[in-house]
């Protein structure tokens, strides 16, 4: 640890926790009076209650006074890939019913002669973030932070006052850095309604409304796809062939693929003999492509081909008669109707669309000069929005900085002012070292110790 502040000492959590014990493992129950909670309730600023499991009612006299949270414990999530790590500082009304943990989590409870919420924001600080891998013990598929790590990690102790005005600097600033970024995380949400009103104005008339009386546009008509496409499919050669993949060929698109604006290179590629056995076609640039199936939101999704491409079943594929309609049009018709195709899917678990009704998915066409003008505005109006959604990006990049920054600024003394006059960090530990002793002579057997 770097050259601390005056007054300042290195310790460890198990120099200041009273209390460093992992849940157990309950039999559960649909519902009781005790619930429990597990790794997946807890995050940083909250426990999401909706994740808490029930231990069941032949249990609870298992569950010792001790086991129990209370206000300022620390839950640390001890377990799992991507979730081990986090924790979260109790509040009072999380106390409310009462709650414990499961194995999976570790319950740190300071002395009382610490700030708990100073302690917490130095696990929430990069220092020990960033070596939580190295702290665990385990595989890459179950890792584990024990008791024992957790009680030799390293902190900086400030006197117990500055303590208190660090963790209250803390909390001011943090607020408001949360309170930032959720207000700019409502733009994506904004963008994403914006360029859904462009595309239904656009293909409605509305947006286009004033140029067409100005130019005495023809009237609209209703067609389908096929009349203005030709609409074709792909296969998946066997996978058992191995002369039909290979690192380099014709390449082959999937659905997932359709989450990309524009298709600019493949994943896996397919050879002449994997083409010839299939009948598999190769789509020129500018082959429009919608997910007829996949996980999630990939069905109905539409891309474009930027490089010539064989594709998958799972996708159909629109090569736009240009003299007819617009290719540019025809995409961001079929983009701001993603919904109404997706209803139009098919099946039990996991709904299809097809060929034929892709052919026949319904279109409002205008002429083509009223459809450049369409494509026009569109591109104009989704310029202004990437635009946007940049300038959003960088801003979100520069406030999830903010966070980690003042945490360390914290933890090297900058935040607040000092007081000569505070005691010493050291005499805090000596106090905390004689009142364990003193807890431990009065009381050999029942005392609490720290769990190790």
């Amino acid at each position: 640890m770097s050259v601390l502040p005056n007054g300042w000492v290195s310790s460890s959590l198990g120099d200041l926790a009273d209390y460093i014990q992992r849940g157990k493992s309950p039999k559960y129950t649909e519902h009781s009076e005790l619930p429990v909670i597990n790794q997946k309730c807890i995050r940083w600023n909250g426990l999401e209650v909706q994740h808490l499991k029930y231990i069941h009612p032949d249990q609870f006299s298992s569950w010792d006074k001790a086991r129990f949270v209370t206000p300022g414990d620390i839950l640390w999530n001890s377990t799992g890939t991507g979730t081990v790590g986090r924790a979260y500082l109790v509040q009072e009304a999380d106390c409310s019913p009462p709650k414990v943990v499961d194995s999976h989590v570790t319950i740190v409870r300071s002395n009382l002669l610490i700030d708990s919420r100073y302690v917490f924001n130095w696990i929430k600080g990069t220092v020990v973030q960033n070596k939580i891998v190295d702290m665990c013990d385990g595989t890459t598929n179950q890792i584990e932070l024990s008791r024992s790590a957790i009680s030799a990690t390293e902190i900086p102790l400030a006197p117990l006052p500055e303590q208190k005005r660090i963790a209250d600097k803390l909390d001011a600033v943090l607020a408001r850095v949360d309170a930032c970024r959720d207000r700019l995380d409502r733009i994506p949400v904004i963008l994403k309604r914006f360029r859904q009103s462009v595309l239904d104005a656009a293909t409605s008339g509305v947006l286009t409304e004033g140029w067409r009386a100005e130019t005495k546009a023809v009237d609209w008509r209703q067609t389908d796809v096929q009349s203005v496409a030709h609409v074709g499919t792909g296969s998946t050669p066997l996978r058992s062939h191995s002369t039909y993949f290979a690192s380099t060929g014709t390449p082959w698109i999937t659905s997932a693929a359709t989450s990309q604006a524009l298709v600019t290179d493949a994943r896996e590629f397919v050879t002449q003999a994997a083409i010839t056995a299939h009948r598999l076609k190769t789509y020129p640039i500018g082959t429009l492509l919608v997910a007829m199936y996949g996980e999630g939101k990939t069905r109905g999704q539409v891309t474009e081909l930027g490089i010539s491409a064989t594709i998958n079943q799972a996708c159909a594929a629109i090569i736009v008669n240009e003299e007819k309609a617009l290719k540019n049009y025809v995409k961001l018709a079929l983009q701001a109707n993603y919904f109404e195709m997706r209803e139009l899917a098919e099946g039990g678990n996991q709904p299809n669309l097809n060929l034929p009704k892709i052919k026949e998915f319904p279109l409002s066409l205008p002429s083509i000069e009223e459809q450049t003008e369409i494509v026009r505005r569109v591109e104009a109006l989704f310029a202004f929005a990437d635009r946007l959604e940049a300038r959003y990006k960088a801003a979100r990049a520069q406030v999830d900085k903010l966070t980690p920054a003042t945490l360390a600024k914290a933890f090297r003394g900058e935040l607040v002012p000092q007081d000569p006059n505070d005691e010493p960090a050291s005499v805090l530990l000596d106090r905390i070292s004689a009142q364990r002793d003193e807890q431990t002579t009065a009381k050999p057997k029942c005392g609490r110790k720290l769990a190790g």
